[in-house]
């Protein structure tokens, strides 16, 4: 199948990578040229602009935008719904507020168009161990669409069967899901987020404590010089806690067990306070997801090994580099 690609940074030009080592077909553009003249030496096809993309692609054309949320994505939606036909479709991939992909909808849908959210996990890790698809939208466009979420996801040999699955969908299984109209996606994507926050935060916290084990606050004889690599890397195997947070988390322990090099400050582009905000709406009681957002807030200003653990999980699976305090 064709796919049409805006946006070409960690995650976008990697997704069009996984699509040509599939056999599918990738156009693609950027508002910097050198990411597409790198694609197209692989095998995709690299255009000038939005106009020239939509004239390159077969009718029904499939466009994904991977792009930050907010204005950028907007703007991207907005330009080529005025240059696609009806039956096309639209893709946001990118880390948008639900209730945006709602609004998306009813726009594009008054033109004609089709509309997707996907919230897409993965990471810079995605080319090579695959993305985690969270789709909203139309099920029949999501079906036509198929080839191209099985090129892209890890597929059932990622994981080991769940029982009693037999009759149910088996698209989950390998590693997507129809989680409802539009809106879903991102909703869902939101929520996974926001766990995310709280599983790095319990495990920062775990290690921040191991860390000050021989503390001199406390009595000679109660202080123990732990080596987190070690048991890090024990923990990976057998534990309850193994995860794929916690190999990134050994991984960085073992090249640089102080976290030294990484900044305590840490970021938080959004999905977090967007779910804090759907569990005030809805009444429901949040409060591991509430105390991981407060917590990244409270590490621009303090200095914990905590800060530092959960800046080298961000930088593990999502690339992002946390800027160093000043002062």
């Amino acid at each position: 199948m064709q796919l049409g690609m805006v946006g070409l940074g960690r995650m976008g030009a990697n997704i069009v990578r996984r699509l040509l080592k599939a056999g599918h077909e990738g156009v693609v553009w950027d508002r910097d040229p050198k990411p597409g003249e790198a694609l197209a030496r692989e095998g995709a096809r690299a255009v000038d602009g939005l106009k020239a993309m939509v004239a390159a692609l077969d009718a029904p054309r499939a466009i994904w935008v991977m792009l930050p949320a907010g204005q950028a994505t907007e703007d991207a939606l907005v330009a080529l719904s005025d240059l696609l036909s009806p039956g096309d479709v639209l893709i946001d991939g990118g880390n948008s507020m639900w209730k945006d992909a709602v609004r998306r909808g009813e726009m594009l849908r008054a033109k004609g168009l089709h509309f997707l959210d996907i919230g897409t996990s993965g990471g810079v890790w995605g080319l090579a161990r695959g993305y985690s698809l969270m789709i909203g939208g139309e099920e029949a466009v999501v079906r036509r669409l198929d080839p191209i979420f099985r090129a892209l996801v890890p597929g059932k040999a990622a994981a080991v069967p769940t029982p009693g699955r037999e009759d149910l969908d088996p698209r989950p299984e390998e590693g997507y899901v129809h989680c409802g109209p539009n809106g879903a996606g991102h909703y869902v994507k939101m929520v996974h987020n926001g766990i995310e926050y709280g599983m790095m935060q319990a495990m920062a916290e775990g290690l921040d404590l191991m860390a000050h084990a021989d503390s001199e606050a406390l009595p000679p004889e109660h202080r123990l010089s732990l080596n987190l690599p070690d048991i890090t890397e024990a923990w990976r195997r057998g534990s309850v806690v193994a995860s794929w947070l916690l190999d990134l988390t050994a991984q960085a322990l073992a090249a640089d067990p102080k976290l030294d090099d990484y900044s305590g400050a840490v970021g938080d582009s959004g999905e977090g306070r967007w779910t804090v905000q759907a569990a005030v709406e809805t009444g429901v009681s949040a409060h591991v997801l509430s105390a991981a957002l407060w917590a990244r807030f409270a590490s621009r200003d303090e200095d914990h090994f905590a800060g530092k653990a959960l800046s080298a999980m961000r930088k593990g699976f999502g690339g992002h580099l946390e800027p160093k305090k000043k002062g």
